[in-house]
């Protein structure tokens, strides 16, 4: 087996850098969202994409993909977020397997009031340290980055 190619000092320290930036803005991103809303990032996440579909139904397999998780994960969240009255499921009408999940009126009115303050965190914490060139730099870097992923 070959020997693993190690990551140098600087590396590993943008890695570690990288690592805790993800999870100070995720933290930072969900106490806004409970303080201010009450919904948490996994309503949050499934709210927005909802919010932004056709008559807001999405296949749920397709809203699965969208956000990244796999099928047991979304199942349970989308029964606690029914429970609350922000999301319904629906019978897919292609699929008998299938379902639709359905962006109730709630859920909609949640999101609404959610947001303005979601995206003055993100702007706060994000994108207001960096300069507009920094933000064109980061995007690319992105890009080229999930091209790697096959994204």
């Amino acid at each position: 087996m070959d020997e693993p190619h190690w990551l140098d000092e600087r590396e590993a320290r943008v890695w570690r850098q990288y690592r805790a930036l993800m999870r100070e803005l995720q933290s930072a991103q969900d106490r806004q969202l409970v303080r201010d809303s009450g919904l948490s990032g996994a309503d949050y996440a499934l709210l927005v994409p909802l919010s932004e579909a056709a008559d807001g139904v999405l296949r749920a397999r397709d809203l699965g993909l969208e956000i990244g998780w796999e099928r047991s994960r979304l199942s349970h969240q989308i029964s606690r977020m029914e429970k609350r009255g922000l999301v319904a499921r629906e019978p897919c009408p292609d699929d008998a397997r299938g379902s639709m999940v359905r962006l109730t009126p709630d859920g909609r009115a949640a999101i609404e009031a959610a947001a303005p303050a979601h995206v003055e965190t993100v702007r706060r914490y994000f994108f207001d340290p960096l300069t507009a060139k920094e933000v064109d730099v980061l995007g690319a870097l992105f890009e080229k980055m999930l091209g790697a992923l096959g994204r």
